[in-house]
């Protein structure tokens, strides 16, 4: 079983998938799409991954406002996530993502990164972050129950 980490952008979808014993996350790849609502070879992608890898469950990183609230980015991935929900048939949550792609750019910014590779590169960065922070959550749940 392994979980797969999305960072849905208009025109990208950065990609990270766990390992087997759901502890890292790894990134994985880009997709690039031509236009925002283009998304039928973005989908068909994504299945071709989940079948690579054996993904039983899916993170896609919700981009909430500061403040906490639902913006039109939010209001798009809610879209996304139904389709993918209805395609898939699998279980995907919504993660908080703010600040994820800063912290992907200062991360590739202190290794070196150049400009446009960074680009090239971040939203797969982002992916990580994301499907990491979902795994360290179920890995410290798991440690709470099992001190009861």
């Amino acid at each position: 079983m392994r979980i797969m980490g999305l960072d849905y952008g208009s025109v990208t979808v950065g990609v990270a998938i766990s390992d087997p014993l759901l502890l890292t996350a790894q990134g994985i790849e880009v997709i690039h799409r031509k236009q925002e609502n283009k998304l039928r070879r973005t989908l068909a992608r994504i299945d071709e991954l989940i079948a690579e890898y054996g993904v039983s469950e899916i993170v896609v990183g919700y981009p909430k406002n500061m403040n906490n609230t639902i913006g039109e980015r939010a209001s798009k991935t809610e879209e996304f996530v139904k389709m993918l929900q209805a395609r898939t048939k699998l279980k995907v949550i919504l993660w908080d993502e703010r600040l994820t792609t800063v912290a992907a750019g200062q991360v590739l910014t202190e290794a070196g990164v150049d400009y446009k590779k960074k680009a090239l590169v971040i939203d797969k960065i982002a992916a990580v972050f994301i499907l990491q922070g979902y795994l360290d959550k179920l890995y410290n749940s798991r440690n709470i129950n099992n001190e009861d």
